[in-house]
């Protein structure tokens, strides 16, 4: 490779900046081929240049032994969600793109073919609205997908017209489940066939029955971000569109899971009454229907479901644990959970293959960039199979630690602390202390250079220490620390910040004259609540904040979440409302 010119080495940044962490790319999708020699997985970058902002997904494909590695997809639009045929000979996956001579109408989001040895994709469906979910029946020869109902002709027509009123809460488009053939008929086409059909929309995933004759799925009233709570799990004949209960209670039920026998479908579903806060159990219940059966608890009462073992026996699953996440297993006959890693980084986007033989999932840590890993299942051994960030500026990186200490009540908190670049054990610097939104949000061992909200690394190589509280609220501790903030925004979460900032202040590191406060949503709202209780902080940075929380009431698309939090809606605790907002505090105390 020809060295840069002198010119251009001389002006090539140092050290980190925002310019520079938008370098890093994101990786996901992490798929294994059913005969598991094989890895297909989606890398994002950040492509700025010219009038284009924006990011930019492409499918690699990799050996399992992490030896090859290659773009696989390529053009100026995303391609997304990768998902192997049940024989390994086709990749299906979803992009925007448009066949040669489909127009200048505005592209939507369609399945796409492409055989796995690699050459030409090929468009599968032709929806008017757009395809999310997705999911290859056993035999290979049918794909599910799930898709709004498409606008109607009076629509069209009136989008055609610029007349784009819309009104609120009004003619919502559910989400339902379509099938479509993956062979051509004697016609030479492929008509997709709408599967579920009624006044309920479907949301929270679904999956095939190993015999491919019926889908299970979970759906909701409507498609407001308010209504999960009403979450439900039914099964749908693919032939007739028979439709048939199986979990519908007051918890909010998802994520639903044939096993491998069809016998049973494992869920997951919350405490009743439904809480924002959350807490959720995975339980079994007989994939003809009767009395569901809980498992054990899991350590943060958030469980996200994987897969089932192959011999039916365990259910896999992530969760978040402190500042790291597990994958562990649930005996299906009982017992306790039973952690399959025990690193200390972060897994994400966990998949099992379609033969429950192998792993797919990415692994990162605050001083490593997010990859691609694979792993057999019979001994958790993490192969790294991507090198998306291999081409990263090497610029230095501040240290993070994980640093603990007691709120006045005496519950130990934990967060993570970033040092100042080159830190100097013993000299006390400038530090932020950073917020994260929720309040059911986590600070994780996540990668300090990689995009975000805050440039972290930035902060670093400029100077700053990062202190990053999990304070009560926070996920990754349990059900009942995420809950312990209820009726109290403001309270003892605020007290929990302020002994992690005089923590670190005692440790010697952080300049008690020198300190800065940002935080995003709940974060925002925190940040807002800490400037109108002290003046120990010289600057802050509020994002997306809530500084009225009698001003969220009938402006926000979550009308039960402030309520949900304080015991009341605002006409019944008004009281508790404004005592909380940050707006009714301006006047800071000393």
């Amino acid at each position: 490779q020809a060295e840069k010119p002198a010119a251009a080495q001389a002006s090539a940044p140092t050290s980190w900046t925002p310019e520079e962490q938008m370098k890093t790319k994101g990786v996901g999708g992490v798929q294994v081929s059913p005969d598991g020699r094989r890895v297909a997985f989606t890398v994002n970058e950040a492509v700025m240049a010219g009038e284009k902002s924006e990011i930019l997904t492409h499918i690699h494909m990799a050996q399992a032994d992490g030896s090859t590695s290659f773009q696989f997809t390529f053009g100026e639009k995303s391609c997304n969600n990768p998902q192997w045929s049940p024989d390994g000979k086709w990749i299906a996956f979803t992009t925007s793109r448009t066949s040669a001579g489909a127009g200048q109408a505005p592209a939507k989001t369609n399945l796409w073919l492409i055989r796995s040895e690699g050459g030409e994709a090929e468009q599968l469906s032709d929806v008017k609205s757009s395809v999310g979910a997705f999911a290859w029946s056993p035999d290979g020869k049918w794909i599910a997908f799930v898709s709004p109902m498409a606008p109607s002709d009076a629509e069209e027509k009136a989008k055609k017209e610029k007349n784009d009123a819309v009104v609120v809460d009004d003619n919502f488009k559910m989400n339902h489940i379509w099938v479509i053939p993956v062979a051509r008929d004697a016609a030479g086409t492929r008509d997709a066939r709408q599967v579920s059909k009624g006044d309920f929309h479907v949301a929270g995933g679904f999956d095939w029955s190993p015999d491919g004759k019926t889908i299970v799925f979970s759906h909701q009233i409507t498609p407001r971000v308010n209504d999960w709570p009403t979450s439900d799990i039914s099964t749908v004949d693919v032939a007739s569109g028979e439709i048939k209960p199986l979990a519908r209670t007051a918890a909010s039920e998802n994520s639903p899971l044939y096993s491998p026998d069809a016998r049973w479908v494992a869920y997951v579903a919350s405490d009743v009454p439904v809480t924002w806060g959350g807490s959720d159990l995975v339980y079994v219940v007989a994939a003809s229907g009767g009395q569901p059966r809980a498992l054990a608890e899991t350590p943060d009462r958030q469980p996200n479901l994987v897969g089932w073992s192959a011999d039916g026996q365990r259910i896999y699953l992530t969760e978040t644990r402190g500042t790291v996440s597990r994958i562990s297993a649930l005996p299906v006959a009982g017992g306790a959970l039973q952690d399959i890693d025990s690193g200390n980084g972060v897994i994400g986007g966990v998949n099992l293959n379609s033969t429950r033989n192998a792993f797919g999932f990415t692994w990162q840590t605050a001083a490593r960039a997010p990859e691609a890993h694979v792993s057999r299942l019979d001994r958790f051994a993490p192969v790294q199979i991507s090198r998306a960030n291999a081409d990263l500026p090497t610029h230095p990186l501040g240290r993070t630690e994980v640093v603990r200490w007691k709120a006045p009540d005496g519950l130990e908190i934990e967060g993570l602390l970033t040092y100042p670049v080159g830190y100097e054990t013993g000299k006390r610097v400038p530090m932020l202390l950073g917020i994260h939104g929720g309040p059911t949000g986590v600070f994780t061992q996540s990668f300090v250079a990689g995009r975000g909200p805050y440039p972290m690394a930035t902060f670093a190589a400029q100077g700053y220490a990062i202190l990053r509280p999990n304070i009560r609220g926070s996920s990754g501790y349990g059900a009942k620390f995420r809950h312990a903030n209820y009726k109290d925004w403001g309270g003892m979460d605020y007290k929990d910040l302020m002994a992690g900032v005089d923590h670190v202040i005692a440790m010697g590191v952080a300049d008690p004259d020198r300190l800065g406060v940002m935080g995003w949503s709940y974060g925002g709202y925190m940040t807002s609540w800490v400037i109108t209780q002290t003046k120990r902080f010289k600057a802050a940075s509020i994002g997306a904040p809530v500084t009225n929380l009698m001003s969220f009431t009938g402006t926000a698309d979550i009308p039960s979440f402030i309520p949900d939090y304080f015991g009341g809606e605002v006409w019944e605790k008004p009281e508790a409302y404004q005592k909380h907002s940050a707006m009714f505090n301006i006047k800071c105390a000393a």
